[in-house]
């Protein structure tokens, strides 16, 4: 079992530091990740195309020039559709780019270009109180609803997540087939715990931590269980504020989780027969790291998103459709328990009741930390490899030990 934070009230998206850039800024110059992943070798493969991914987070603006005409807001249910294409932060818009962006007017280069975003607007940190926050959804009212759509891959740039309606909603979702995606939270670093965050800390959640341009995990990217994978998430381009005048740097586990939501989406758009279990098995088994697979990092996971490495092979072997890769660390393999109705009941599990004690979310507001790995004797050096040459992932971080005991049930 993991350890756990104390509970916060406030559900809060985890990428942290929107600093003012220079006056001409150069979004697309920024996007660091782009050519070590091998972006446009990938995009000759796949763009993503015929892949939907639902963002549920501070909604998203179909109208800055990167997302004219990926932003699918009429495919989102009537029940959770209030002002989904109304960002009362940046923040929902910042993610739908990284994932779809076309880069149309200087805007960012989406990692996959040729897929569509559906949006959710739900009620996170940044939204007041009133008659606005008290028509806007819960999360896990929008998580049941994008379950219920033909979205592939949900994306969760945000933490908070903590109730047994919340659980319940992810093994709701789960059970439908769909690929969840969370941010693991920024909650290292600074005299903080590093507890993982929720929804990321739920069984059937991809946890995703966060490295930057030298592929050091960043020092505020959460650690221990349950991270999964990691993804770019530092000095990353995003919308300054809701305003949207300009980009600035920001940094957390929100773009490495919404970079890992849009390499999925090359994946099953190249595969588009694949199950979820393949297409998380295909992300776990290219993932660049030089531990052992089944002792994964408690800063890494599994390791850094290779999604290059199944798009170049075309009889790429993804194992089979019906077996849960992670079945281990879930608890058992929920497609195939989905017709029980703890799991597809609209009311919260039983299993989500006895769980939830004492669950508890550390990611609250935003976290400070540097980009810098923290200098320490005790940090660990893990080779991987991106695109065609080696690189480091470095492990700052408390102790020699960097591989966890993953979930037993």
């Amino acid at each position: 079992m993991r350890a756990v934070g104390a509970v916060v009230g406030v559900l809060a998206v985890v990428s942290i530091g929107f600093a003012p850039g220079a006056t001409a800024y150069d979004a697309q110059s920024k996007q660091w990740y782009l050519k070590p992943m091998q972006a446009e070798q990938m995009w000759k493969i796949s763009t993503g195309k015929g892949v939907k991914v639902a963002v549920i987070d501070t909604g998203v603006n179909a109208n800055t020039p990167s997302l004219k005409g990926q932003v699918l807001a009429d495919d989102v249910p009537k029940t959770v559709a209030y002002h989904a294409t109304d960002d009362y932060d940046g923040h929902g818009t910042s993610m739908a780019e990284l994932i779809a962006g076309t880069g149309s007017g200087g805007g960012l280069k989406g990692l996959a270009p040729g897929a569509k975003i559906v949006p959710y607007r739900v009620q996170l940190e940044g939204l007041k109180s009133g008659a606005e926050k008290d028509k806007t959804p819960q999360p896990a009212e929008a998580l049941r609803a994008a379950a219920d759509t033909d979205a592939k891959i949900i994306s969760m740039s945000f933490g908070g997540m903590t109730t047994e309606e919340d659980e319940a909603a992810v093994n709701y979702a789960a059970s439908k087939g769909k690929l969840l995606i969370a941010a693991v939270g920024n909650n290292a670093g600074a005299g903080k715990s590093g507890f993982i965050d929720y929804p990321a800390g739920y069984p059937y959640v991809l946890g995703i931590a966060a490295v930057d341009s030298s592929f050091t995990v960043s020092k505020i990217s959460s650690y221990g269980d349950y991270v999964d994978l990691a993804g770019p998430g530092e000095a990353i381009p995003g919308w300054c504020d809701a305003t949207f005048r300009s980009y600035c740097d920001t940094e957390g586990t929100s773009p490495a989780t919404a970079l890992v939501s849009a390499a999925a989406a090359l994946i099953w758009s190249a595969h588009p027969d694949w199950t979820v279990n393949q297409v998380t098995r295909s992300l776990i088994d290219t993932a660049s790291r030089s531990w052992a697979k089944n002792n994964p990092s408690k800063y890494a996971g599994y390791g850094f998103i290779r999604p290059r490495m199944v798009l170049k092979d075309p009889n790429y072997n993804a194992g089979p459709a019906h077996v849960d890769p992670l079945a281990k660390d879930n608890g058992g393999d929920l497609l195939a328990k989905s017709s029980s109705s703890s799991v597809t009941s609209s009311s919260p599990s039983a299993s989500a009741s006895s769980q939830a004690q004492g669950k508890g979310s550390t990611g609250g507001t935003s976290a400070a930390g540097s980009s810098a790995a923290e200098s320490s004797d005790n940090s660990n050096t893990l080779w991987i490899t991106i695109g065609a040459a080696a690189a480091l992932i470095l492990i700052a971080g408390a102790g020699v030990a960097v591989m966890r005991a993953r979930r037993a049930g």
